[in-house]
């Protein structure tokens, strides 16, 4: 495979995208996937998105070895990837894929390796199936969503699970901070993956969420839930653009 007319299939960037740090310079690191061929098996994972096809994600999804991990603070990061030096199996093109889950230790996974471990159809898009494993070359670049920011809030009261799915930009949300119509701003500590949780008492209020991506950009939502919400829905914020 050229290497060169991988990259090029690339296309223009904006400036506003190279401004937030994105497109920037290629990193080597190796593919492999699972989760079959429906990509059933990705379901659910370290991220806590549940069921990806709902949540927006699709099949364009990826576990990140630890290093990219970053114990869950990638979750929702996008990354571009072209498969790389090994013309017997690569395909020519590129794919955008969203960090939805952990590959934990373990051969290609363990520290400091820098891999991704892909959902079976999108890995087919760069590479062929017996090649089981590929070198490839990584970039993070903003995540494109429909939509705005939704907001899942689970739990019960004095302690708010809220699930933040469908960020666009950075996608990897650093601080979430919840208010109240009747309280003021408040940090919301991360529970896991991008489960943040509040352990005010909220109910009957309005709920705001100020979110803060690893760009350093924040968006506020105000008066996201009205103040009639319950635990078990889901509402729509602002979206980064």
């Amino acid at each position: 495979m050229n290497i060169l007319a991988s990259l090029l299939l690339v296309g223009i960037f904006s400036l506003a995208e190279c401004a937030y740090g994105y497109y920037g310079g290629w990193i080597n690191a190796h593919a492999t996937f699972y989760g079959g061929g429906d990509a059933s098996g990705t379901m659910g994972g370290a991220c806590g998105y549940g069921n990806l096809y709902s949540q927006g994600y699709g099949t364009n999804t990826a576990a990140l070895s630890t290093a990219l991990f970053r114990n869950g603070l990638s979750c929702g990061a996008c990354f571009q990837l072209v498969c790389a030096n090994d013309p017997q199996w690569c395909i020519r093109g590129s794919i955008t894929v969203t960090a939805t889950n952990f590959c934990p230790p373990g051969g290609w996974c363990d520290p400091p390796n820098h891999h991704f471990d892909l959902s079976q159809p999108v890995f087919l898009r760069i590479a062929q199936y017996r090649a089981g494993i590929v070198p490839v070359l990584y970039r993070r670049v903003p995540c494109r969503r429909r939509g705005g920011i939704r907001f899942s809030i689970n739990g019960h009261s004095y302690f708010n699970l809220v699930l933040i799915t469908n960020v666009g930009g950075a996608g990897d949300v650093n601080s979430v901070y919840i208010k109240g119509s009747r309280t003021t701003w408040q940090p919301m500590s991360r529970n896991w993956g991008q489960n943040w949780q509040s352990n005010s008492y909220l109910n009957g209020q309005s709920l705001s969420f100020k979110v803060t991506t690893s760009d350093g950009r924040t968006l506020v939502s105000y008066n996201v839930a009205s103040p009639n919400w319950s635990f078990g829905q889901t509402f729509t914020g602002g979206q980064f653009r």
